[in-house]
């Protein structure tokens, strides 16, 4: 896939949350609280939430949450291999759709967002 089609579904995502934000401003806020402190650094590092985040996007088949933690992970400095193995973890629940988008869309995005921090 194209890398620039993977930054462009990202920013369609951001400026969806940016509708959101406009027409009902209180639901945004505290969505954002909520899931700030959902991926903020606890008990398990904000690197392990996103691998998390990107394992069960891969398991249900959310495309948007497959790009936003992949991106996460790899701004926390997650390796390859662990943002592979976190997708692998979720084709082996959700077999054939969830492997299909941990060897298609997941490795996509891995490679988009190496050395983009932004």
């Amino acid at each position: 896939m194209d890398h620039s089609l993977i930054h462009d579904a990202l920013q369609e995502y951001k400026e969806g949350l940016g509708e959101l934000e406009r027409h009902l401003p209180e639901v945004a806020r505290h969505y954002h609280a909520f899931t700030h402190a959902c991926f903020t650094d606890g008990e398990l590092p904000s690197q392990v939430k996103h691998l998390i985040g990107l394992a069960l996007g891969v398991l249900t088949n959310d495309e948007y949450c497959i790009l936003y933690h992949t991106k996460g992970a790899v701004d926390q400095g997650a390796s390859d291999m662990q943002v592979m193995e976190a997708a692998a973890v979720s084709a082996a629940f959700g077999g054939g759709s969830a492997m299909a988008q941990a060897v298609t869309l997941v490795q996509d995005a891995l490679q988009a967002f190496k050395g983009h921090t932004h």
